[in-house]
């Protein structure tokens, strides 16, 4: 299923109805981000946006919202674009037991066709347009970052493969906010404790697969490449940076090897984030580009972020479920059924477990206040029942309705890790943390009447099979 780069991935959703182009002209402010987030108010089936007629610009093309929707989403793992999200969430647990899948390595890629390494001006070679009326400047925010780990850097999955916002300073400068709880930070910090830079590229432009596994909370040695290739089923293409010994994505469009220069910090922000507020502005680290490559007429990829539900949350809402599910199942391999941490990055996650004894659903939130994401996010947990689908908001509401009793179920654990992203942290990167236990109390908690639950018609799983498949 593997996609040979990001023109493939493009021309599949134009073949699957996925792709709008828009041949009109257009202004990069407002209107690409103004029709980027009108498209994503419009419900959660939208296709992606390609833009080749923009004012100022003579030849720039620009994708939006590629992965902007669950039909979207099930065609970059090469499954039907009806695909149901719940089969699209154990299909992908089950692609991420396959890891480790060794990457196929090749000595040139597309975007060799043209390289720059004197007069580097990022604003003649990117198309580049604010977000949100706010935001501090121009930013490339569906880039993903590649870094390798100083101190141990044989071991193949301390490289690390990151998606994160990199604001454009200067016109061989990049901002950047490494969030002490990503990999980039400890990379960072390694290679400042020696006074040097840190080497690392930037790839812009990248078939979904690669995009996906560098938004995962994997653990910090396992490799991202090993995972896109489990993810689609046959090894993941990588070339050598010229630069440094960074592995690159074959299939992208624009290539910006540099470093971060060591010591170094420039005021960055304000952005519009995920968390539907402005980042505020803070002293960061700088990279300076120093080799560009890119394909002839290249496509600029873009994504419009800010209040959800946007891109960003159809990009890492299934792969920040499945990590958290492997981790909470390796704790309680018979009892988890399933996790939905779909909501602000996981801020919001829906345990679906069995339970054991009373008091087993309240240490199923604690231990998913300890998985790696959890660390830095997971401040709401919700835990239901093995019979309520996590997937299912209604359901869900169902069990906090009739099932919780604020006096026994609500737990808050105090001065606990958060993103400083949160707006609601204080001070930032700190926060109280809640557990509500939403399932059925069992011996030795017994209390309220929940002796006579009502049974479905028989029958009921087999039809909804059926009807899945004759409205497909």
């Amino acid at each position: 299923m593997a996609y040979k780069d990001f023109r493939d991935f493009l021309h599949t959703l134009e073949k699957e109805g996925q792709l709008l182009t828009i041949s009109d002209e257009v202004k990069p402010e407002p209107d690409l981000a103004a029709a980027n987030r009108a498209l994503n108010n419009m419900g959660d089936k939208t296709p992606a946006l390609f833009f080749n007629n923009i004012y100022g610009y003579t030849d720039a093309r620009i994708a939006m919202n590629v992965m902007g929707s669950w039909p979207n989403h099930a065609l970059m793992m090469g499954m039907p674009k009806n695909t149901p999200l719940k089969e699209q969430f154990f299909e992908f647990a089950r692609r991420y037991e396959q890891f480790p899948v060794p990457v196929k390595r090749e000595e040139t890629a597309p975007f060799h066709e043209v390289e720059i390494t004197e007069d580097i001006n990022l604003f003649d070679i990117l198309p580049l347009f604010r977000l949100n009326q706010g935001d501090g400047g121009f930013y490339l925010d569906k880039a993903i970052l590649v870094s390798r780990d100083l101190d141990d850097p044989d071991t193949y999955g301390k490289q690390n493969v990151g998606l994160y916002r990199m604001q454009v300073k200067g016109k061989n400068r990049l901002g950047i906010q490494p969030v002490p709880q990503h990999d980039i930070a400890i990379h960072i910090r390694q290679a400042e404790e020696r006074g040097e830079n840190l080497k690392v590229a930037i790839a812009l432009g990248c078939e979904p697969v690669i995009t996906t596994a560098a938004s995962t909370p994997l653990l910090y040695d396992q490799s991202e490449y090993e995972m896109a290739g489990a993810i689609q089923g046959e090894p993941y293409r990588v070339v050598k940076a010229k630069d440094a010994d960074l592995d690159l994505p074959w299939g992208a469009e624009v290539i910006l090897e540099g470093e971060v220069l060591a010591g170094e910090r420039e005021f960055e922000g304000p952005f519009g984030e995920f968390t539907g507020h402005y980042s505020g502005g803070r002293a960061m680290p700088v990279i300076q580009i120093n080799r560009i490559y890119h394909r002839k007429q290249p496509i600029f990829e873009h994504l419009y972020i800010g209040m959800p539900w946007t891109e960003t949350d159809y990009m890492i809402g299934v792969n920040t479920s499945v990590p958290l599910f492997q981790q909470l199942k390796d704790a309680f391999p018979n009892e988890i059924v399933a996790v939905n941490a779909m909501y602000t990055h996981g801020l919001v996650a829906i345990i679906s477990t069995k339970t054991r004894y009373g008091g087993f659903a309240k240490a199923v939130g604690m231990r998913a206040l300890t998985t790696p994401h959890g660390l830095g996010y997971c401040k709401l947990v919700i835990v239901v029942d093995e019979d309520v689908d996590p997937f299912n908001l209604p359901q869900v509401m169902w069990a906090l309705s009739t099932k919780l009793h604020p006096k026994h179920d609500a737990v808050i654990v105090p001065g606990l890790s958060i993103l400083p992203l949160d707006p609601g942290s204080d001070p930032a990167g700190m926060t109280h943390k809640m557990i509500l236990d939403a399932t059925t109390p069992i011996a030795p908690d017994i209390r309220g009447h929940y002796s006579q639950p009502l049974d479905s018609p028989l029958g009921v799983a087999e039809w909804e099979k059926k009807l899945s498949q004759m409205l497909r």
